[in-house]
């Protein structure tokens, strides 16, 4: 009686390391196909079908109006300067946080997540009463002529201030992982802080820093409960475009909402686009420089 040993052959061998205790790629991209669908994609689409049943014509009429270009130069102004000061201010956060230990560091730490858990309405008076006229910080602001309520700065201070933790939370481990022999042998060579900040440490932290501001900009375009409180809402001057959508529902002008919507919608994606391939591109040259 003859024992035959089976051996494996290399295709059955790949078939079982190839096994997966996670569903293979068919299933797994059919349901995140299905889930984006329904979570984003087909409300998107129903966004820009309304619009469009308005007509080239009806849309250009709606966007191009004045109160609407006034209200969109606002939102994405605002957005944008706050997200660029929090790309200036939020690295010094995060440096602080990371690199030094100091009494009530825990509670620093803690006091950045705030715009993530306040709700934004109580964000948004709380903002109102420090820099109204008679608030803490605006009573002392309005006599050297600095009016901060119910002004545009006003809605770029609630952009900068719901931004902030989208940047710090993006950079800290970022700099937490960075080594600091690069920073010690870049000042052994005789490089100042200066050259020390420009040449080692930026590069290193430049992708992730584009991707705080990106996500900064893009939470602060869409922001609506702790702005409201603080624009005023004057149309022409401080009406944010949330709010003017919010408006044109009200007066059932569903189709100027839904325009108003996908402009921001298409304007916002192409910004965030133009972020994003700026990011993939200083990412490939800081790798070929390494």
């Amino acid at each position: 009686m003859t024992t035959t040993l089976w051996l494996p052959t290399p295709a059955a061998s790949a078939r079982r390391r190839s096994r997966s205790v996670i569903p293979g790629f068919g299933l797994t991209m059919g349901f995140t196909i299905l889930y984006l669908s329904l979570i984003v994609l087909i409300p998107l689409a129903g966004v820009f079908f309304k619009a469009a049943g308005l007509g080239w014509q009806g849309l250009w009429d709606v966007v191009s109006s004045a109160r609407v270009l006034a209200a969109l130069k606002l939102s994405f102004g605002a957005a944008l300067i706050g997200a660029g000061i929090n790309a200036v201010f939020g690295p010094l956060v995060a440096w602080v946080v990371v690199r030094y230990e100091f009494p009530g560091k825990r509670v620093l730490d803690a006091i950045i997540d705030l715009p993530f858990a306040l709700p934004t309405a109580v964000a948004g008076i709380a903002l109102t009463s420090l820099y109204a006229g008679n608030g803490w910080i605006g009573q002392y602001l309005e006599p050297m002529g600095i009016k901060v309520a119910f002004t545009p700065l006003g809605v770029i201070v609630a952009c900068t201030f719901i931004g902030l933790p989208f940047v710090v939370r993006t950079l800290q481990p970022v700099l937490e992982d960075a080594e600091k022999e690069f920073e010690e042998a870049a000042a052994s060579l005789g490089a100042d802080r200066w050259q020390t900040i420009t040449r080692v440490i930026l590069p290193a932290i430049l992708p992730a820093l584009l991707t705080g501001f990106a996500l900064a900009f893009a939470r602060a375009v869409g922001e609506y409960g702790s702005i409201i409180f603080i624009a005023g809402n004057l149309p022409m001057i401080s009406e944010i475009a949330p709010l003017l959508i919010i408006i044109k529902l009200e007066e059932f002008d569903y189709g100027g909402a839904t325009a108003v919507a996908a402009t921001m919608l298409v304007l916002s994606f192409a910004l965030l686009l133009a972020i994003n391939l700026l990011q993939a591109w200083t990412r490939r040259r800081h790798g070929g420089r390494s």
